[in-house]
């Protein structure tokens, strides 16, 4: 059984609903060391059987940026400039994660978070990873 859970921005103009069948003491939560994420204290969470559905009250408000090796677009509030999650577009499909700061209520008994770093990726590789392991998107307000 999938359960939905929601998460937004500080004031509520962007926003997801995560569905996943994984209970969140068995969610994997990865605290990536690049610059963005350390400096967002992002950490993010995915489910390759889940969906991600992102929203936003105006779809201006939604700030896709990009760095690094360019292969996704994490998605921040124009407005309060929160970190709501991150996609990947890749070969006709969407793949993404969500930062788990910005869920409405946190669960309770979450994982441990495992300190991660990508920085010996490859263009190739990263990509690879991301489909394999990031949750598809249903929806993006930007589409």
């Amino acid at each position: 059984m999938q359960t939905d859970y929601s998460g937004s921005c500080h004031c509520g103009a962007t926003g997801f609903t995560y569905r996943t069948g994984i209970k969140p003491e068995q969610w994997s939560i990865r605290a990536c060391q690049c610059s963005f994420c350390r400096a967002h204290d992002a950490l993010s969470t995915s489910d390759p059987a889940g969906q991600i559905a992102f929203v936003a009250s105006e779809p201006e408000l939604l700030k896709e940026y990009r760095f690094g090796l360019k292969t996704a677009d994490f998605l921040l509030c124009r407005d309060c400039g929160v970190y709501i999650g991150a996609v990947l577009a890749s070969a006709g499909s969407v793949f993404g994660i969500v930062n788990v700061h910005a869920l409405k209520g946190t669960p309770a008994n979450l994982t441990a978070t495992a300190a991660v770093s990508y920085d010996t990726e490859d263009v190739a590789g990263r990509v690879a990873r991301r489909e394999e392991r990031w949750t598809p998107v249903t929806e993006h307000p930007n589409w």
